[in-house]
């Protein structure tokens, strides 16, 4: 009797890794998009409380275009008439699909903006609704 693997059990053996494998690809990429939305969700929030700061020093919020996500959000920038001299975010949170996907600030009276995204997990139990910023979204964070 000879000892080793045949043909077939290792034919057998190759293809249980190959399901394996694939079955975790999957897996692996679903996590990744959880994490990349529960980052935007994030940047959302944090961009959300320094646009209250601002607004609480200045009395309004940022007009559109003074808001550059990857430039940081300052009370003295020039292009505002508030001059607080404060460092709201030294730098604003981008998607981290940009330039594929991306954040969208909409300021829709001096006191009140809409921050919306578009999430990976079409699925997620959360605030959809961004008709009014006027990309494909479906979460929106608004002023408070």
């Amino acid at each position: 009797m000879k000892k080793g693997f045949t043909l077939i059990e290792l034919l057998i053996v190759l293809a249980i890794i190959g399901i394996l494998v694939t079955i975790s690809a999957f897996g692996l990429r679903e996590a990744r998009k959880s994490a990349r939305d529960a980052t935007r969700k994030s940047d959302l929030e944090q961009i959300r409380s320094a646009l209250a700061l601002f607004r609480a020093d200045c009395g309004y919020y940022p007009d559109s275009p003074d808001l550059v996500f990857g430039a940081p959000l300052l009370g003295d920038d020039g292009s505002t008439s508030c001059s607080s001299g404060n460092t709201y975010l030294s730098e604003i949170p981008q998607d981290a699909l940009e330039p594929e996907q991306q954040y969208f600030y909409a300021r829709t009276s001096p006191t009140s903006y809409v921050l919306c995204t578009a999430l990976e997990n079409s699925t997620d139990p959360a605030p959809v609704g961004c008709v009014s910023c006027g990309v494909s979204c479906n979460y929106k964070v608004t002023s408070l």
